[in-house]
């Protein structure tokens, strides 16, 4: 019994990796804006939103890890091989142009959380550009993949930060379980892009193509599945902590919005210097590693999709194509940030559409995937997984052209009639709608919305 307790440990450590670090790089610096926003601007009446997330997130990643194991092959490659190049093709513009945008926000949130440290960006950006471009190409996927495992722990750093804030843990607990919906337009849109910041189509394609790198087959697919799980968890733990700490530091003394995830650090400071070292450290930590992240996703996905070698673990050489894609979005990513006036926001939330149209073809994609049996064998989805993965695929989709909706009615919105922001495309529907009163007295949730909204209704 012990040996066998043993052997499965052992098992589990060999495959971790892909699910954490896939999970926790989506915590990335527009991940932190949107928690952070919530929490300053409701308090902590959102938290009840992190299970159902959490549930959606691990639906929508335990089926790419399931079709990474068992085909040995990854997202882009079976969508090319089981339905044609052309849709591939256009999938891979539409996801290179969305990422593209992302990647900029990371280098943004790069330069804000170290111009907290006084560090000017003309400094900071270049030499963290340089540091991920050196660690992907001149790394092995084994290096680089114990460099982002510790980047995975220290996210440590926003529960730290939410227990030196001393935060109402009896409301936080409360709320966590007690769905609370409002008919209000900014309440509504700020969960459309909590859940939207959770699951993005880059997810997909990076779980899959690490699953499938890493060597990870069906044989230690159970050990796989309870890694990606527990990615899936960890990742909303550390949502909660951060909501609960904007919560006690802003919202609590008078519910406001925040520009940018630095705006909640600097909020912090005036509750020690502890918090907000820990939460700007983390924002740091966030923006880097998902820098070297997404534009890596964006690589594999072009490379396994139109055929062309790819991995971490080939050389230059081996895989030209691949590590010039990865970096040309590297310099161009980090570039703009140093361009005077480039209309950031604007490309933003143009990819923002780009983003609600892509993510729910991808996802009816993968339920078409995981149930050929020419594929997957035994391994395809039961009855109750596919009723439960169809429900989610419905959700998602609903959410994400909502959230395009909105976008698109802030776009044609007069010049500077919307707020501008540095984060990734998912938190930019969270500014123009909501005007609270300031209140610098404690309140219960429930009597701060009724007073502050004469249109709000709240129903239990």
């Amino acid at each position: 019994m012990l040996k066998r307790f043993r052997y499965q440990i052992a098992i589990f450590l060999s495959v971790v990796g892909p699910g954490l670090i896939t999970a926790n790089v989506d915590n990335d610096s527009g991940g932190i804006l949107t928690y952070s926003q919530a929490g300053a601007k409701y308090g902590y009446l959102p938290l009840w939103t992190l299970i159902p997330i959490t549930l959606l997130l691990i639906v929508t990643q335990e089926m790419c890890s399931r079709m990474g194991a068992v085909t040995g092959k990854g997202l882009s490659d079976l969508i090319r091989e089981e339905f044609g190049l052309r849709t591939t093709f256009f999938l891979m513009i539409a996801l290179v142009l969305t990422n593209f945008t992302n990647v900029i926000a990371e280098f943004a949130g790069i330069a804000s959380s170290l111009e907290l440290f006084n560090i000017s960006r003309y400094i900071s950006v270049p030499i963290c550009a340089a540091a991920v471009w050196l660690l992907v190409v001149r790394g092995t996927y084994r290096s680089v993949e114990k460099v982002f495992l510790v980047a995975c722990t220290l996210y440590v750093t926003y529960i730290f930060s939410a227990f030196l804030l001393k935060p109402d843990w009896k409301e936080a607990a409360i709320y966590s379980v007690r769905p609370i919906l409002m008919f209000d337009e900014g309440y509504i849109t700020m969960l459309i892009a909590m859940v939207g910041t959770s699951i993005a189509p880059w997810m997909q394609f990076y779980l899959q193509s690490a699953i499938v790198e890493k060597g990870i087959t069906a044989k230690e697919y159970v050990q796989s599945r309870i890694e990606v799980i527990v990615g899936c968890i960890l990742t909303d733990v550390v949502a909660f902590f951060i909501i609960v700490s904007c919560a006690a530091a802003i919202w609590a003394h008078g519910p406001k919005d925040i520009n940018t995830a630095a705006d909640a650090a600097v909020a912090l400071k005036p509750f020690g210097n502890y918090a907000y070292l820990l939460f700007s450290a983390g924002l740091f930590n966030a923006s880097f590693f998902a820098a070297c992240i997404l534009p890596l996703s964006t690589v594999y996905t072009v490379c396994e999709g139109l055929g062309f070698e790819s991995g971490v673990d080939k050389r230059f050489h081996e895989a030209p194509a691949f590590y010039w894609l990865f970096t040309l979005l590297v310099v161009l990513g980090a570039g703009v940030i140093l361009w005077p006036n480039f209309p950031l926001v604007k490309m933003i939330l143009w990819s923002q559409v780009l983003n609600g149209v892509l993510l729910p073809v991808i996802l009816i994609y993968m339920v078409m995937l995981i149930n050929k049996k020419g594929l997957m064998k035994e391994w395809t989805n039961s009855h109750l997984y596919n009723a439960i993965a169809w429900i989610s695929v419905i959700i998602m989709i609903g959410l994400t052209l909502a959230l395009a909706s909105i976008t698109v009615k802030q776009m044609s919105q007069p010049a500077g009639a919307a707020v501008e922001r540095e984060s990734k495309p998912l938190a930019r529907a969270l500014a123009p709608f909501t005007n609270m009163q300031r209140d610098n007295t404690r309140r219960h949730p429930f009597e701060t919305h009724v007073r502050e909204s004469g249109a709000t209704h709240l129903v239990r």
